[in-house]
């Protein structure tokens, strides 16, 4: 197969391209726009592969999305803005990259009539839930523009479908953590400052409750859709662990060797939802499940950027790699 990756050299992305390039023969394409939170470092080793090819651009750019679209036969669309306090302040570039970039892959997706296309999303898409859990037609009720953006670009996806029959599947996944993560994170926040002698800061009571699957597991569920999730469905792909963050924070500690003396309580931020959870059951019954042990996948991590402190704050970008095969685009034009 060939495959398109948007955001392949980001968090989750460059897990997933991993995971590919290890159990499969496929070849692999990544689009990225090496924004903050992209790099090629990410992708490490697999640069070195005959079978990846890296695309600087950008998924507004509707010219270069069209001549990737159409010589491949699947699309994997990670690429997104998905912090959450940055979109506080900046909604509408949410909306524009998230919403207006995945209908311009859909338009692509169509034209080319591509076999497959997964459009990654997030369990933030189903709003708080003070009980129960949601399953994949649960309704949508996000509270920050993140999740909005991210649920409308859910709507568009499935919208491609029930339209124009664009093979489209969506993934919702819980909260990821794992190696190689940007420290805006919590998880790789809380590491790093601890690991630097510094204080970390703990919203509220820490009573907020989140499920952690790790990022390799979310690759494995991403890929096991894309191969065998039914078009029109949404998958949701959640980990074995739901924990406070007071729980989290006293993992992450006890990894670190840190104690209690270097947590500060702060108010909390800004529209920080109690509780999200939700079910896999469908992604199950595809032969999805969480591999990976919580404390065992945290004790990676934090062995990772232990031993990777100059990769804390990935560098802006880094095209000129001699390792790989790289086609530069042009710039997104102006929205």
């Amino acid at each position: 197969m060939r495959l398109l990756v948007t955001g392949g050299a980001g968090f989750i992305g460059s897990h997933y391209v991993h995971h590919v390039l290890s159990t499969t023969d496929d070849q692999v394409t990544v689009l990225d726009a090496l924004t903050y939170a992209g790099s090629l470092q990410n992708l490490g080793p697999a640069l070195h592969s005959d079978r990846l090819t890296f695309v600087e651009g950008n998924i507004l750019d509707g010219g270069l999305v069209d001549d990737l679209v159409k010589t491949h036969d699947a699309v994997v669309h990670l690429a997104a803005e998905s912090h959450v306090d940055r979109s506080f302040l900046a909604g509408g570039h949410f909306l524009t990259v998230n919403v207006l970039g995945t209908q311009l892959l859909l338009d692509a997706a169509r034209r080319h009539r591509v076999g497959k296309f997964v459009h990654v999303s997030t369990d933030e898409v189903y709003g708080p839930l003070p009980e129960g859990a949601a399953a994949e037609d649960a309704p949508l009720r996000p509270t920050v523009p993140y999740a909005a953006s991210k649920a409308a670009s859910d709507l568009v996806a499935l919208s491609a479908y029930a339209t124009h029959r664009v093979p489209v599947c969506v993934t919702r996944s819980s909260n990821n953590y794992g190696p190689r993560q940007h420290p805006e994170k919590v998880i790789p926040r809380f590491v790093t400052r601890l690991l630097k002698g510094e204080r970390v800061g703990l919203h509220g009571r820490g009573e907020h409750v989140r499920n952690w699957i790790h990022v390799s597991d979310n690759a494995a569920g991403i890929d096991l859709v894309l191969r065998h999730g039914r078009p029109g469905e949404v998958y949701n792909l959640g980990g074995g662990t739901d924990l406070t963050n007071q729980q989290l924070t006293e993992h992450i500690l006890r990894a670190c060797g840190a104690g209690w003396d270097r947590v500060d309580y702060i108010p909390d931020r800004q529209s920080n939802d109690l509780r999200y959870a939700m079910t896999w059951t469908k992604a199950a019954r595809l032969g999805y499940g969480p591999n990976r042990g919580f404390e065992g996948g945290l004790e990676q991590t934090v062995d990772w950027y232990r031993a990777n402190t100059g990769r804390w704050a990935p560098p802006h970008r880094n095209a000129d790699s001699p390792v790989c095969r790289v086609l530069m685009s042009r710039p997104a034009p102006p929205v």
